[in-house]
C-alpha cells in the first residue's frame, strides 16, 4: 500500500492549487512540472556532486539543471549557432538531459542507491517546494502588475528577448545599440518561458515566485544537512531521531531567516515603538533607514530577500538567489567529501561547478561574482588546512583550486565581457559618510551579535592556540559555518571603508554599494544563525548557550513577522479570495492607460520582431515608456537615469531627447523625416504620455507622414520603409 500513499496528497494538493489560482493553474503546474523533470533528469550528475548529501543534492539538481541548459542555450546563441526560440531552448534541454541519462548508465554500477531516509527527505523537500511556491504564487497574484519601481526595466528586458532571435537584444530604451547591463538573470527568466511555450505576462511573476520558493528550500536543505553532520559527530550524543528533528528545526529556521524576515528595524519601528504611539510604519521602511531617516545626502538601500518578493522587482539580484544558495551548497559538499587526497588537488567537480556559477555572475550580477569570489576563496582556504600538514600546502593547494575557478568562471562569461562596456563603474573610493552607530545596530547588531559569540565558543571549544591543530579537530560543518559569519561580518564593514563611484555618488554615494554587499550579508547571516541557535539549543552541558540559542530563535522568528505584515500593506487581505487578479502582469494597462492599452496591444498581436517604434522618453520609475516595456520593441531613448547608468553619456542622452521632442513638435516636414530615417523608426505612437509631455504635439504633420494602423484615441503611424 505504501506505493499508493501519495495519491491523496496529490489530489489535495492540485485541488488546492485550482482553488487558488484558478485560471493560472496550468502555467503553474507547467513550470512546477518543468523543474521537476530538469532536476530529476540532472541527478546523475547531481549526486556526483552533492554525494555526501543525504537526498544527493535533489533540491540543487534543480538549480544545476536551469544554469546549466540555460547557460548552453545561451552560449549557442550569442556565438551565432542557433537562433534564441523555443525550439532552440528544448532542444538544447534534451540534450542536456540525454548527457546526464547517459552518464548514469555508465555510473550505474558505481553510484550508491538513494536511502530510505534520504527518499523520505526528497518527499519531504518536494513537498516543501510545491507549498512554498504555490502560496507565494497566490499572494503575488493580489498585485500582480509589472508596475512602478523598476517593474518596467525587468519585464522590457524579457519582452526584448522574447522578440530577439538573438543576444544581447536589442535595448529597448535605446535602440541603436544592444542591451548594455547585467541581463543574464532576466535571460533565464525568458529561457525558461520559451522552454515552456508559455507567456511573459505570467512567467514574470512565476519567476520571483520560483524564486521565492527555492530561497526557503535551498537553505533548509542545506542547513539541514550541516546539522545532521555536527550532531552525528557531536560529543554530546543524540538518539537517530532527536538528531533528525534538530536537523530539519535548523533547516527550517535557516529558510525562515533567508526568505521570510526581516531585520531588528521592523521589529523596533513596527512593533515596539507603537506601543508608545508610533504607528506610521510602511514595510520599505526597513529598507531605507541610513540616509533616510533622519534624511541626509548619504541615502543607502540595505534590502533584503523577503522585501525584494513582496515588493516585485525581477532584478538580478533576485533571479541570483537561488544561484547563490547553491555555490554555497556546492561549497559544502566539497568540504564534506570523504576522500581527503582528492579533495587536496585541482579539478575539484564541485568547485568547477562553482566556476561555472561565478562566470554566470559576471553577466547577471557582477557584485554577486566579487562577493562569491572571496566566499569559494575563504573555504578552499579553512578547508585544505584543515586537511594539510603545513600553512604552506595548504595554502598553495588553494591558490591552485582558486587560479582554475577564476579561470574557468572568465571563460565562462567571455561572450559577455567581449562585448560589454563597463563604463558605468568608475573606480572604488575611500568611504567620506559613515552610518550613525545606533542605526546600524538597529539593522545589524543581532545578526553579528550572534555569529560573534558562536565564533568566541567555537574558538574556546577546542582548548587549543595553534591554528593548524583546531582547524583539524573542528567540525567540518563548524567550519563552513564560520566562513560564511566572517564573509556577512566583512560585507556589512566593506560600506563603511569604500565604495565604488556611479552616477549617484553626489547624493547616495554608498547606495548601491550597501544594497549589494548586505543583501548577500542578510542571506549568508540567515544561513548561519539557522545553525548557530539549534546547535546551541542541542547544547545540553552549557546552559548559557541553550539561553541563547532560545533568546536567538525567539528574536529571529520576531524578525518574520516582517513578510505577513508587508503583504499586508502590499498586497492587501489575502484571505479575501475576490481580492485575486490573477498573474497577468500586464492587466495594469487597461486602469493606468485606459486610452493607450488598446494600442500597445495592437502591437503586441500584430508586431513581430523588433522594428523601432517612437514614444515619448521620461525621467527612470516615471510612468512614461510604458509601449516599449510592455513590448520589447525598442525605442530611441528611453528611462533617463538608467541609461546614463548604463551608457555613461549625458550628452548623448540629453541630445537623443531634444531630437525626440523635435519630431513630435516640429513643423519643419524635412528635418522630422532626416530625424525619423536617422533612428530607422518604423512606427510613431501618439498617446497620452505624449500629448501630455508635448502640450504643442503636431499631430497632422505626424498623421502625414505614413500609414495610420491604428487609431482609437491612441493613434500609430506606419512609416514607409
Amino acid at each position: 500500500m505504501k506505493q499508493y500513499i501519495n495519491i491523496p496528497i496529490a489530489a489535495i494538493l492540485a485541488g488546492l492549487t485550482f482553488f487558488l489560482l484558478r485560471q493560472d493553474s496550468g502555467p503553474f503546474f507547467l513550470w512546477w512540472l518543468m523543474v521537476l523533470i530538469l532536476g530529476w533528469s540532472f541527478m546523475p550528475v547531481t549526486s556526483l556532486l552533492f554525494s555526501g548529501f543525504s537526498d544527493k543534492g535533489w533540491m540543487f539538481s534543480k538549480v544545476i539543471a536551469i544554469a546549466v541548459s540555460g547557460y548552453a542555450t545561451w552560449l549557442l546563441v550569442t556565438l551565432k549557432i542557433l537562433k534564441f526560440t523555443s525550439a532552440a531552448c528544448l532542444w538544447v534541454s534534451l540534450a542536456c538531459i540525454a548527457a546526464n541519462l547517459g552518464f548514469a548508465a555508465l555510473q550505474r554500477p558505481k553510484t550508491a542507491p538513494i536511502s530510505a531516509e534520504g527518499k523520505k527527505l526528497i518527499f519531504m523537500e518536494e513537498l516543501i517546494l510545491f507549498l512554498a511556491f504555490l502560496l507565494w504564487t497566490y499572494i503575488v497574484g493580489f498585485r500582480p502588475q509589472a508596475f512602478g519601481e523598476e517593474k518596467f526595466m525587468d519585464f522590457g528586458f524579457m519582452a526584448a528577448m522574447m522578440r530577439s532571435p538573438s543576444l544581447p537584444a536589442a535595448d529597448l530604451w535605446y535602440s541603436q545599440s544592444p542591451i548594455n547591463y547585467y541581463y543574464g538573470g532576466q535571460y533565464y527568466a525568458v529561457f525558461l518561458t520559451k522552454l515552456t511555450g508559455t507567456q511573459i505576462a505570467v512567467t514574470y511573476n512565476l519567476m520571483r515566485t520560483l524564486v521565492a520558493a527555492m530561497a526557503f528550500v535551498l537553505p533548509f536543505s542545506l542547513i539541514r544537512q550541516a546539522a545532521s553532520d555536527y550532531f552525528r559527530n557531536a560529543k554530546n550524543r543524540l538518539n537517530l531521531k532527536i538528531r533528525r528533528i534538530l536537523s530539519c528545526c535548523a533547516g527550517w529556521l535557516a529558510g525562515t531567516a533567508v526568505s521570510l524576515s526581516g531585520n531588528m528595524h521592523y521589529v523596533i519601528y513596527a512593533k515596539i515603538l507603537p506601543l508608545f504611539g508610533e504607528t506610521d510604519y510602511w514595510f520599505p521602511n526597513s529598507t531605507r533607514f541610513i540616509g533616510h531617516d533622519p534624511e541626509t545626502l548619504d541615502q543607502t538601500i540595505h534590502e533584503f530577500p523577503a522585501y525584494s518578493f513582496i515588493q516585485g522587482d525581477l532584478h538580478a539580484h533576485v533571479v541570483n538567489i537561488y544561484f547563490v544558495l547553491t555555490v554555497l551548497g556546492l561549497l559544502y559538499a566539497w568540504l564534506k567529501q570523504e576522500n581527503k587526497e582528492k579533495k587536496n588537488g585541482l579539478l575539484q567537480l564541485p568547485l568547477l561547478m562553482g566556476g561555472l556559477f561565478l562566470g554566470i555572475f559576471q553577466w547577471s550580477n557582477a557584485w554577486d561574482f566579487a562577493i562569491y569570489c572571496v566566499v569559494i576563496c575563504g573555504v578552499c582556504l579553512f578547508g585544505n588546512l584543515k586537511w594539510s600538514q603545513s600553512w604552506k600546502q595548504g595554502i598553495l593547494i588553494s591558490a591552485g583550486q582558486w587560479t582554475e575557478t577564476l579561470l574557468l568562471s572568465f571563460l565562462v562569461s567571455l561572450p559577455f565581457t567581449l562585448t560589454f562596456d563597463s563604463g558605468m563603474a568608475q573606480g572604488v573610493r575611500l568611504t567620506q559618510n559613515h552610518s550613525a552607530l545606533y542605526q546600524l545596530c538597529i539593522l545589524w547588531a543581532f545578526p553579528v551579535l550572534a555569529v560573534l559569540i558562536y565564533l568566541i565558543a567555537l574558538a574556546l571549544e577546542q582548548g587549543t592556540c595553534r591554528p593548524l591543530q583546531w582547524l583539524s579537530a573542528t567540525d567540518t560543518a563548524d567550519i563552513f559555518t564560520a566562513v560564511l559569519c566572517l564573509c556577512a561580518i566583512g560585507l556589512i564593514l566593506m560600506p563603511e571603508l569604500v565604495y565604488l563611484r556611479d552616477i549617484y555618488e553626489k547624493t547616495a554615494a554608498r547606495s548601491n554599494t550597501m544594497f549589494k554587499l548586505t543583501y548577500q550579508a542578510f542571506i549568508l547571516f540567515g544561513l548561519c544563525m539557522g545553525f548557530i541557535f539549534i546547535r546551541f539549543l542541542s547544547n545540553h552541558s552549557r546552559r548559557w548557550m541553550q539561553g541563547f540559542g532560545l533568546i536567538g530563535t525567539l528574536c529571529l522568528l520576531l524578525t518574520s513577522g516582517y513578510t505577513p505584515t508587508a503583504i499586508r500593506q502590499w498586497q492587501g487581505n489575502i484571505f479575501h479570495r475576490n481580492g485575486y487578479l490573477g498573474l497577468d502582469a500586464t492587466a495594469f494597462l487597461e486602469t493606468s492607460y485606459p486610452e493607450d492599452a488598446p494600442a500597445i496591444r495592437w502591437l503586441l498581436e500584430h508586431i513581430e520582431g523588433s522594428p523601432v517604434v517612437l514614444e515619448a522618453n521620461g525621467s527612470s520609475y516615471s510612468s512614461y515608456c510604458r509601449v516599449s516595456a510592455m513590448t520589447g520593441l525598442p525605442t530611441v531613448l528611453g528611462w533617463y537615469t538608467h541609461e546614463h547608468l548604463w551608457r555613461n553619456d549625458t550628452g548623448d542622452l540629453n541630445e537623443k531627447s531634444r531630437q525626440i521632442e523635435v519630431i513630435y513638435t516640429s513643423r519643419e516636414e524635412k528635418e522630422v523625416r532626416r530625424l525619423l530615417s536617422q533612428f530607422q523608426v518604423s512606427y510613431v505612437f501618439i498617446g497620452q504620455m505624449e500629448r501630455e509631455k508635448y502640450p504643442a504635439l503636431n499631430e497632422p504633420l505626424l498623421r502625414s507622414l505614413g500609414e495610420i494602423v491604428y487609431d482609437n484615441e491612441t493613434v500609430i503611424i506606419r512609416l514607409s520603409p
